[in-house]
C-alpha cells in the first residue's frame, strides 16, 4: 500500500485531516465534559426499616431476615450486608459488576417490588421499609453556610432561600442541605400534677392531636354548586396550644393546659445530626451538576449566582466552600496543558538537538495534532475530560511519538542515502505501516483487560483504554500520511550524504559493543536471566499499594465514642477537638460532622451512615506536603487526651473503595463466640508494630433499662405491656403528641415531664401507670418488681445472611495496606476456628483481589490477541518468540525505579508497566522486521543483523528519552507518580533490552554465527 505518496501526491486528504484535527480538538477541548474523577456507578442501594422499642437481635430476625431472603432471590444481587440496631435494620445491597449504570434503574425498581411485597411478613409495629438507591450522588459544590445570632426559624428561611435560588441556575440538578437544626413544640408535664388531677396521658395527647389535626368535613350542594365544608385548626401559635381545654375523665371538669403544664418551643433537644465550620455552628449547602454538564461552567455560575444574591442574604450569613469540585477541575486541566506542552517541548528539543530541527517540527506537529484528534473524538464518543483520560494520554505519549521517529528518521536516512523526499516518504512509510499496525494494536490491547474489565475498577479506568485506543490508532495514521507529507515539505531541503549514515561515534561504539555481546552470545543471555531473575526476586520487597492517596490538601479525623454514646457527649468532645485543631499551624479550616458524615461530594468519599457517637472532621491544610505531620500530631495528642475513644486519620484515596484497609472477618450464628475470635485476633493485631486503630465492626455492647414485669398483678390491675412501655416512655423520651403547622413547617408536639424529673433511673420507679379497668393512677412498683440494668447487642451485622464480626486494622505509617496484611495474616489464619465458622478476608486485600480476578478474566483474551498478531505479522514462530522473551526482561528497570525512589507499586504503576510493555514489543518487532527485510535484500545474516540494530539506536534511544524526559512532570503527582517511575526506569532498560537482547535472541534462535559472512539462503 503506497499510502504515504498517495498522501504527498494528493495533500488535499492529508491537509483535511490536519484542519478536522486542529478544529475538532479545539472543539473537543471546549465542548466535552469536565470532571475530577472519572464516574463510575455505585451499584449499592440501603433498605432501612424502623421498628421501634425491637431490640437489636428480634430486628434481625422479625426484619432483616425476613427482607434479605426476599431480596438474594434476585440473581443480580451480588453482596447483601445488614446491620441491626436497636429499632431499626439497616440492609445494604450491592449489584453484581457485570450490571451497568443504565440497567440500575430497572434493577432498583426489582429491588423495591421485592421489599414492598414482604411488608405483610414484618411485625406489627415495623414501619414500611424504604429503598433508598441515590446515596451515591455527587455533591461537587459544597459549602458551609453560618448564619450567627439567627434562630434556627431564620435559618431555615436562609437554607430555604438558597436551595431555591441555586436550582434555577443552569446546569444544576439538585441542592440539598444537611445540618438544619430542627424545632420542637415541648409540653412539660410534672408527674405530680398528672396523679393529683387523675388526668391520664392518653387523654392529653389524645385532645391536642384532635384540636391540630386536619379533618375532612364533606361537603354539601348550593344550588348547582359544590361546596367543601372546611373545619380549620384553630392551633396557630403557641398560646393557642396553651388554651386547650383538657377533661378530667369521669368528669365534667375542663382544665388548661397553661394550669398544669409548662408549653414552649426551642430546638430539639436530642439532634440527630450536628455541623459546624470553624467553629461556629453550620448547615451545609450541596450542588449537583447534571452530569452531561461542564462541572467548571457550572461552579462558575453557582458562583457567580451566589455574588448576586448578596443583596438578599441576611447579613452575617457567610459561605465557606469547604470542597469546589470546579476549581479542582480547573487546576487538574491547567496542569494537564502545562505537563502536555512541557511533553511536546520535550519531544522537539531533544529531536532538534539530535535529529535537527526539520524533524523536530515533524514529529512534534504529528504529536501534537494526535492529542488534538485525541480530544476530537473524546468528544464525539461522550468521554470526559478528568484524570485517568488525561493521564492516559501522557501514558501513551511514548507510543505516540514513535510511530513518527520511525517514519522521520526513516525518511531522513533514505534522503542522505540520495533518494527524492518523495521516495524516501513512500519507501520509510511503506517499510514500516504494517509493523507499526501491528505494534500499535498489540500496545492497545495490554490495556484492554483493565479498560474492558466488568468491575469497579473498570468502569473507573474504561476512559484510559479508550483514549490509548484512539489516541495509538490516531497516531498510526497520521504517522503514515501527514508525517510524510510535512517531511516531504521539510526534508527535501536536507540534501543527500556521502558515505554511510551510520559512521558516528556512537554508532561505531554500539556496533562494537553489539559485536562483542553477539560473540559473547551464552554469556549474554545468562546475564540477563540472571538479571531478570534477581529484579523478580526483588520485586517482593517492593511495597504494594491498591489507590495512592489523593493530592487533595483535605484529611478526616474521624472519632467514635463507645457504642450507645449520648450524641450530646459526642457534641462537646467534637467542639473541644475542634478548638484544639484551630490551633494547629498549618490548618485552614475545620468542617465538624456529628452524629453522621457529610454529604457526598467527591465520588470516592463513602459517608458514615448515622450514629450518634460518631464525629468526623474534614480538615482543609495549607498544603498537601505539610498532611503527613499533621496527620502525627493530632493522631498522636487526640488519642492521648481521649482514651476511651476511638480516634482515626484517614487520607483521601485516588480511586474505588472505602472503609478499613486490614479486615478479617469471622462468620458464624453465635455472638459470644464471634466476640472471642474478634479479640483473639485484635490482641495479636495490637502486638503487630505494622497495624495501628485496631477495632472491630459489632463495637461495645450498650447498657439497657429492662423492666421485670410481673405479669400476674399487671392483669388484675388491668395494665398490659403498652400501657408500662408508653409510662416510660412518657417519662424519658417524651410522647409525640401531635403535629404544629407553620407554613410548610411541620413541628413534633411531644408531652414529656419537666427535665428534673427525666434521665434519671431511680425516679423510675416512682412513675405512676394509668389503669383503663380501675380509671386511676397505680404505682408502677405494684406491676413492675425491678429495674434491671443489663448489656446487649446493638449492632448485629451479617455479610450474605450470616453472621459477621470484622476485626479491622490500618497498616502503621511507612507500611502499606499489602505489607501490613503479609505481617498479620498468618497470626490470625492460625486462630482454630470452631466447626461451622469461618474467615474471611476483606478490606483492601479484596477490593485488589477482585480488581485482579476481573482483569484475570479479561488478560487471557488480551495475552491472546497480542500473541495472534504478533503471529500473523511475520507469518512465522521464532520472531514472535524472540519479542515475547525480551517482554519479561523489563521488570528490571521498573524494580530498580521504584526500589530507588521508595515508591509503592500501585494500581497506576501497573498501568506503566503495560504501556513499557506496549513500548518494548514495538521496538522490538519494528527490529526484527528489519532485520528480517535486510536479510531478505540478500545481505549476509551477520551483517543484515548488525546493521539492522544500528539502524534502530537513533529512533530507539530518541523515542525513549522523550518519553523518559516527558515523564518528569508526572512525578510530583501523587497519583501518576509511581506509574512514571515504572515507565522511566522499566524504559530505561527496555532499551537495552531492544538494541542487546533482541539481536543476541535473533542470532541465538537462527542459528547466525558470529563469522558468518554469506547470507542464509534457507532462512
Amino acid at each position: 500500500m503506497e499510502i504515504a505518496r498517495h498522501a504527498i501526491d494528493r495533500p488535499l486528504y492529508p491537509w483535511l485531516i490536519v484542519i478536522v484535527c486542529l478544529l475538532g480538538g479545539l472543539w473537543g477541548f471546549n465542548s466535552v465534559g469536565k470532571l475530577e474523577d472519572p464516574s463510575f456507578t455505585i451499584p449499592n442501594a440501603i433498605i432501612n426499616t424502623q421498628y421501634p422499642g425491637a431490640t437489636a437481635q428480634e430486628v434481625e430476625e422479625e426484619v432483616t431476615e425476613r427482607l434479605e431472603r426476599a431480596i438474594q432471590e434476585m440473581q443480580q444481587i451480588d453482596v447483601i450486608e445488614s446491620t441491626s440496631m436497636p429499632g431499626r435494620s439497616e440492609i445494604e445491597v450491592e449489584v453484581k459488576s457485570t450490571y451497568r449504570g443504565h440497567e440500575l434503574p430497572q434493577i432498583w425498581d426489582e429491588l423495591r417490588r421485592k421489599v414492598n411485597d414482604t411488608q405483610d411478613q414484618l411485625p406489627d409495629g415495623a414501619s414500611p421499609s424504604r429503598v433508598n438507591d441515590d446515596f451515591g450522588e455527587v455533591y461537587g459544590l459544597f459549602y458551609a453556610v453560618t448564619a450567627d445570632g439567627y434562630d434556627e426559624s431564620e435559618v431555615s428561611d436562609i437554607a430555604r432561600l438558597l436551595q431555591r435560588e441555586l436550582l434555577t441556575v443552569p446546569g444544576v440538578a439538585r441542592v440539598t442541605t444537611a445540618g438544619l437544626r430542627d424545632e420542637t413544640l415541648y409540653i412539660d408535664i410534672p408527674n405530680e400534677r398528672l396523679t393529683t388531677l387523675g388526668l391520664p396521658i392518653d387523654q392529653l395527647v389524645n385532645t391536642v392531636q384532635t384540636e391540630n389535626s386536619v379533618e375532612d368535613a364533606g361537603s354539601l350542594r348550593v344550588d348547582d354548586r359544590h361546596v367543601r365544608i372546611v373545619a380549620r385548626s384553630q392551633v396557630d401559635s403557641v398560646e393557642a396550644i396553651e388554651a386547650l381545654r383538657v377533661g378530667r375523665p369521669g368528669t365534667t371538669e375542663q382544665i388548661s393546659l397553661v394550669d398544669i403544664a409548662n408549653v414552649y418551643r426551642q430546638p430539639t433537644e436530642v439532634p440527630s445530626h450536628l455541623i459546624r465550620h470553624n467553629g461556629e455552628q453550620a448547615f451545609t449547602l450541596a450542588v449537583a451538576g447534571i452530569e452531561t454538564e461542564n462541572i467548571i461552567e457550572v461552579g462558575e455560575a453557582v458562583e457567580a449566582h451566589i455574588d448576586a444574591l448578596e443583596g438578599r442574604i441576611p447579613l452575617g450569613v457567610e459561605l465557606s466552600p469547604i470542597y469546589e469540585q470546579h476549581r479542582v477541575v480547573d487546576q487538574a486541566i491547567n496542569d494537564f496543558l502545562i505537563n502536555l506542552a512541557m511533553s511536546v517541548a520535550i519531544v522537539i528539543g531533544v529531536l532538534c538537538l539530535f535529529m535537527g530541527w526539520r524533524v523536530g517540527v515533524v514529529v512534534g506537529s504529528t504529536l501534537l495534532l494526535t492529542v488534538l484528534g485525541t480530544l476530537l473524538f473524546m468528544g464525539l464518543l461522550g468521554l470526559e475530560m478528568e484524570r485517568i483520560s488525561l493521564g492516559a494520554l501522557i501514558i501513551a505519549m511514548g507510543m505516540l511519538v514513535d510511530n513518527a521517529i520511525v517514519v522521520a528518521e526513516g525518511m531522513l536516512i533514505n534522503i542522505k542515502r540520495g533518494m527524492s523526499a518523495r521516495e524516501a516518504a513512500g519507501q520509510a512509510a511503506r517499510r514500516t505501516q504494517l509493523p507499526l499496525l501491528g505494534a500499535t494494536v498489540i500496545g492497545i490491547m495490554a490495556f484492554s483487560g483493565i479498560g474492558l474489565s466488568d468491575d469497579v475498577t473498570g468502569e473507573f479506568m474504561f476512559s484510559l483504554f479508550m483514549v490509548i485506543l484512539v489516541s495509538l490508532l490516531l497516531s498510526w495514521l497520521l504517522a503514515i500520511t501527514v508525517t510524510p507529507l510535512f517531511g516531504y515539505y521539510l526534508l527535501r531541503k536536507v540534501g543527500s550524504s556521502e558515505g554511510a549514515p551510520y559512521q558516528g561515534l556512537f554508532y561505531r561504539l554500539y556496533r562494537r559493543c553489539l559485536g562483542l555481546a553477539l560473540r559473547a552470545r551464552s554469556l549474554t543471555i545468562s546475564a540477563l536471566v540472571i538479571v531478570t531473575g534477581t529484579c523478580m526476586w526483588a520485586f517482593g520487597s517492593i511495597p504494594q499499594s491498591f489507590f495512592p492517596d489523593s493530592n487533595t490538601p483535605l484529611f478526616y479525623v474521624n472519632y467514635t465514642l463507645p457504642q450507645g454514646s449520648d450524641i450530646r457527649a459526642t457534641q462537646r468532645d467534637a467542639m473541644e477537638i475542634e478548638a484544639y485543631l484551630q490551633t494547629q499551624q498549618g490548618i485552614e479550616s475545620v468542617s465538624t460532622f456529628i452524629g453522621q458524615g457529610a454529604t457526598r461530594f467527591m465520588l470516592t468519599y463513602a459517608p458514615e451512615q448515622p450514629n450518634p457517637a460518631y464525629a468526623q472532621f474534614i480538615i482543609r491544610a495549607e498544603s498537601l506536603d505539610k498532611i503527613p505531620d499533621l496527620d502525627r500530631t493530632v493522631y498522636r495528642e487526640l488519642s492521648e487526651t481521649y482514651p476511651d475513644a476511638d480516634v482515626r486519620t484517614q487520607r483521601l484515596q485516588f480511586g474505588p473503595g472505602d472503609g478499613a484497609n486490614i479486615e478479617a472477618r469471622f462468620k458464624g450464628h453465635d455472638p459470644q463466640v464471634l466476640r472471642e475470635l474478634s479479640e483473639e485476633a485484635q490482641r495479636r493485631m495490637r502486638a503487630d508494630p505494622t497495624l495501628i486503630d485496631v477495632r472491630h465492626s459489632w463495637r461495645e455492647q450498650e447498657l439497657v433499662v429492662a423492666p421485670r414485669i410481673n405479669e400476674e398483678r399487671a392483669r388484675i390491675a388491668g395494665i398490659n405491656r403498652d400501657d408500662i412501655a408508653q409510662t416510660l416512655q412518657f417519662a424519658s423520651a417524651g410522647i409525640r403528641a401531635g403535629t404544629y403547622r407553620e407554613g410548610d413547617n411541620l413541628i413534633p408536639i411531644v408531652a414529656r415531664p419537666p427535665q428534673n424529673e427525666r434521665h434519671d433511673v431511680a425516679r423510675l420507679a416512682d412513675r405512676m401507670v394509668w389503669s383503663g379497668t380501675e380509671q386511676r393512677f397505680i404505682p408502677i412498683t405494684q406491676v413492675v418488681d425491678a429495674f434491671e440494668t443489663r448489656s446487649e447487642e446493638a449492632l448485629i451485622m451479617r455479610h450474605n445472611r450470616v453472621r459477621t464480626l470484622t476485626a479491622q486494622a490500618d497498616p502503621a505509617e511507612g507500611y502499606t495496606a499489602n505489607a501490613a496484611l503479609a505481617s498479620i495474616r498468618g497470626e490470625i489464619e492460625s486462630i482454630p476456628l470452631p466447626p461451622g465458622y469461618q474467615l474471611e478476608w476483606g478490606g483492601e486485600h479484596e477490593d485488589s483481589s477482585q480488581a485482579q480476578a476481573s482483569l484475570a478474566t479479561q488478560l487471557p483474551i488480551s495475552l491472546l490477541v497480542m500473541l495472534l498478531t504478533s503471529i500473523l505479522l511475520f507469518g512465522k514462530l521464532r520472531q514472535p518468540l524472540i519479542i515475547w522473551l525480551v517482554v519479561p526482561m523489563s521488570v528490571c528497570g521498573v524494580v530498580i525505579g521504584l526500589l530507588a525512589t521508595g515508591l509503592p507499586f500501585s494500581f497506576t504503576a501497573l498501568l506503566g508497566m503495560l504501556s513499557l510493555s506496549g513500548m518494548l514489543m514495538k521496538n522490538a518487532i519494528v527490529l526484527v522486521d528489519e532485520i528480517d527485510d535486510q536479510i531478505a535484500s540478500g545481505k549476509a545474516r551477520l551483517s543484515a543483523l548488525t546493521d539492522a540494530s544500528v539502524s534502530r539506536l537513533r529512533p530507539v534511544f530518541l523515542a525513549a528519552g522523550t518519553t523518559i524526559l516527558g515523564m518528569l512532570p508526572l512525578l510530583t503527582d501523587a497519583f501518576f507518580n509511581s506509574m512514571a517511575v515504572t515507565i522511566m526506569g522499566g524504559l530505561a532498560f527496555a532499551s537495552i533490552l531492544t538494541l542487546v537482547a533482541v539481536p543476541v535472541l535473533y542470532a541465538l534462535l537462527f542459528r547466525i554465527g558470529h563469522h558468518e559472512t554469506q547470507a542464509d539462503e534457507t532462512q
